[in-house]
């Protein structure tokens, strides 16, 4: 079986050296090792991380390939990185502020062999680079649901920070030559616009729950103006994609009424504000998702990544 981990990186050398150990350092005791290669596409046109990938090269347990994709936005990174990835049987998505655990690939493609699906999700588990306050921690935002290895898992639920997929797969739902929809390159959301496509394919999508990778969250993040930011945005990339696949009149009033009710909710929660600021910002946050579906919903796209200066 080949496999080709493809990593996509914008201006972070210590994430991506993390991230390269961590793919170092992977073991297949119960599998054995796959035909196993590494892509990794920056993002900068400076190529800022060419040293230190060319290093890791050196000594690097499997091929690792680097290439520049200067065109600013995540989907033309992960586009080259499928580029990238050859002729690979499967491809395996992860970010570069993440680290993969030693067994991470392998329960990823034990639970591929056993249940045959053609995409198989694993957990990011979120943890803090430094202190942040109580109420981040109390609050909760940053972990993700999870599930029982070998559950069906709907799209929203799947996401290139942590994800096997069949090259196979990818191909087929392809649109205009392009994998992940370059329209999405400065509002974020071109992932949930690909699986979407998959699962409305008809291809199976599960779950592996011993398959972790650990997501560092910068303590930028652990403010209640990225939060609230976040949730809107995600509120309005979902509403994008279901609308752009989906524009029956039936979809987006049901999708109106959805969000209309986490605002209507997030309202009625605001009293709670009074036992923490977590539960203030937690009200925001059910408002602010909703208030994205909405703005979705009207074809309004929120262009989260064209106020900074990376696309990755």
């Amino acid at each position: 079986m080949r496999v080709a981990v493809c990593v996509i990186t914008y201006q972070r050398p210590e994430g991506l050296r993390r991230l390269l150990e961590g793919l170092a350092g992977l073991t297949f005791d119960k599998t054995g090792s796959p035909d196993l290669r590494i892509a990794v596409v920056d993002n900068d046109a400076a190529g800022s991380a060419r040293a230190l990938c060319e290093k890791f090269a050196l000594s690097f347990p499997w091929p690792l390939t680097y290439r520049v994709e200067p065109r600013r936005g995540i989907p033309f990174a992960r586009n080259a990185s499928v580029a990238a990835a050859g002729d690979a049987d499967f491809l395996v998505f992860v970010d570069d502020d993440e680290v993969p655990e030693p067994g991470w690939m392998e329960e990823l493609l034990r639970v591929q062999r056993a249940t045959g699906a053609d995409v198989v999700a694993g957990p990011a588990l979120p943890y803090f680079a430094g202190a942040v306050p109580d109420w981040v921690v109390k609050s909760k935002f940053f972990e993700r649901a999870r599930f029982a290895t070998g559950t069906a898992v709907a799209p929203a639920f799947v996401a290139t920070n942590n994800v096997l997929v069949r090259r196979g797969v990818l191909e087929e739902v392809a649109q205009g030559g392009q994998i992940f929809d370059e329209r999405y390159d400065m509002s974020g959301g071109s992932d949930t616009h690909l699986f979407m496509r998959v699962h409305r394919a008809g291809h199976r999508m599960v779950w592996a729950d011993g398959a972790v990778a650990r997501d560092r969250i910068p303590a930028s993040r652990a403010r209640a103006s990225w939060i609230l930011q976040r949730a809107y945005r995600f509120g309005n990339t979902l509403a994008l994609c279901e609308r752009d696949l989906d524009p029956s009149a039936r979809t987006r009033l049901a999708r109106i009424v959805k969000g209309g009710g986490h605002v209507v909710q997030g309202l009625l929660l605001l009293p709670l504000a009074v036992l923490g600021r977590h539960e203030l910002v937690g009200a925001l946050r059910r408002v602010c998702r909703g208030a994205g579906m909405l703005s979705g919903t009207l074809g309004l796209r929120y262009q989260e990544y064209r106020r900074k200066t990376h696309g990755a």
